[in-house]
C-alpha cells in the first residue's frame, strides 16, 4: 500500500484525540475499521505507530516521527489548495459558475433566476445527498457556489475558508395521503402521528437526531424511517405506507396533502456556500441574492417561518 495524504490526517487525528474510539468517531469510523486501517498504514510504514493502552493510544518513536513529519506536510498542502483555488480562479472565465445543491427543487430555481440575471453565464451543476461532500468540493475548488442546508442552528459544514450565508428558514411539513384521516385538518399535531411509519431522503447531518428528539417531545418513537429517493417518498406516501417528511419548497404533488406541524417542532435553514478566497464579492452578492429570490418563488407564504 502506498502512503496518502488521508492515512496522515488519520494518524493526526488518533494523535491529536488520544484514544482509537475518539478518533473513530472524528473521522465517522467504527472503530474496528480505524484499526484495521492503522494496521495497514503502519505495515506501510514498517512499524507501529501507536503503544495501546488502558488509557489510550500514545505514539511510539516511529510514530513521533511520522507526526513531526505531518506538522509540516497537512499545513503545506493546505497551502497548496488554497493557492491553486486564487489561481484558478485569477484564470478562470468570470462568466463561468459551477453550482452544487442537495435534492431539491431550490438548486433549478436558482439556475432559471440567474439565466436571466446573468444570461452570459455558462452555468453547470451537480447534485449530492450529502452536504460534507459538498463542502469538500467547494473547499477543493471543484465547485464555485453550493446550496446545502442544516437542522435548525446546527453550525454548516466545511471547513474554515468556506463562507455560509443563510437564504431562508423553513418549517419542516408532513406530507399524507389525500385519503389520510389527518389531511382534512390545516396543521397536524406531531403526537396525532405516533403510530405512523416515515420517509424522507437522506443525509449526512443531524436531521435524523433532531427528528427523533422532536418526537420524544411528543411522547413517542418513530416506527419506523424509510430514507430514499424523492420519488421513492413520494410513492411511499401517496399509497399510504408512510407519513413523509419535507421542506416547505417541495411543489405541490397530485395525492399528496402537505401540512404544517403544530408549533413548528423542526425547521431547516437554507445556505449558500463559497470558498472565500476563489470568488469576488459581486459574483457571491449576485448568487446570494438569485437563491433568495428562487426560495422566494418556491415557497407560499402560508408555509415560512414568520
Amino acid at each position: 500500500m502506498e502512503l496518502e495524504l488521508r492515512h496522515l490526517r488519520t494518524i493526526r487525528t488518533i494523535a491529536d484525540a488520544g484514544s482509537l474510539t475518539r478518533a473513530a468517531t472524528a473521522l465517522g469510523l467504527a472503530q474496528p475499521a480505524l484499526s484495521a486501517q492503522l494496521r495497514r498504514i503502519e505495515r506501510a510504514l514498517g512499524g507501529t505507530l501507536f503503544e495501546r493502552g488502558r488509557y489510550g493510544v500514545r505514539a511510539t518513536a516511529l510514530g513521533e516521527l511520522v507526526l513531526e513529519r505531518t506538522r509540516v506536510v497537512l499545513p503545506a498542502v493546505s497551502d497548496l489548495q488554497r493557492e491553486a483555488a486564487r489561481f484558478a480562479h485569477a484564470r478562470r472565465e468570470p462568466e463561468r459558475l459551477r453550482l452544487g445543491g442537495t435534492h431539491g427543487p431550490l438548486l433549478g430555481a436558482l439556475v432559471d433566476r440567474l439565466a436571466d440575471a446573468a444570461p452570459d453565464a455558462a452555468v453547470t451543476t451537480s447534485a449530492s445527498w450529502s452536504e460534507r461532500e459538498l463542502a469538500g468540493q467547494l473547499a477543493e475548488g471543484r465547485l464555485d457556489f453550493a446550496l446545502a442546508g442544516t437542522c435548525g442552528s446546527a453550525a454548516p459544514p466545511g471547513a474554515e475558508q468556506l463562507v455560509w450565508r443563510e437564504i431562508a428558514v423553513d418549517p419542516v411539513l408532513v406530507m399524507l395521503a389525500d385519503g389520510h384521516p389527518l389531511a382534512r385538518d390545516r396543521e397536524i399535531d406531531l403526537a396525532a402521528l405516533a403510530g405512523q411509519e416515515w420517509a424522507c431522503v437522506p443525509g449526512d447531518g443531524c436531521f435524523a437526531d433532531c427528528f427523533t428528539a422532536a418526537c420524544a417531545r411528543a411522547g413517542f418513537s418513530p416506527r419506523r424511517m424509510y430514507e430514499t429517493d424523492t420519488a421513492s417518498c413520494v410513492h411511499l406516501v401517496r399509497v399510504g405506507r408512510a407519513v413523509g417528511l419535507c421542506r416547505a419548497s417541495f411543489p405541490a404533488t397530485p395525492g399528496i396533502a402537505i401540512r404544517p406541524v403544530t408549533g413548528t417542532p423542526l425547521v431547516w435553514r437554507h445556505l449558500l456556500g463559497w470558498h472565500a478566497a476563489a470568488q469576488q464579492p459581486d459574483t457571491a452578492t449576485t448568487v446570494l441574492d438569485q437563491a433568495r429570490s428562487a426560495h422566494a418563488g418556491l415557497v407560499p407564504p402560508a408555509h415560512r417561518v414568520p
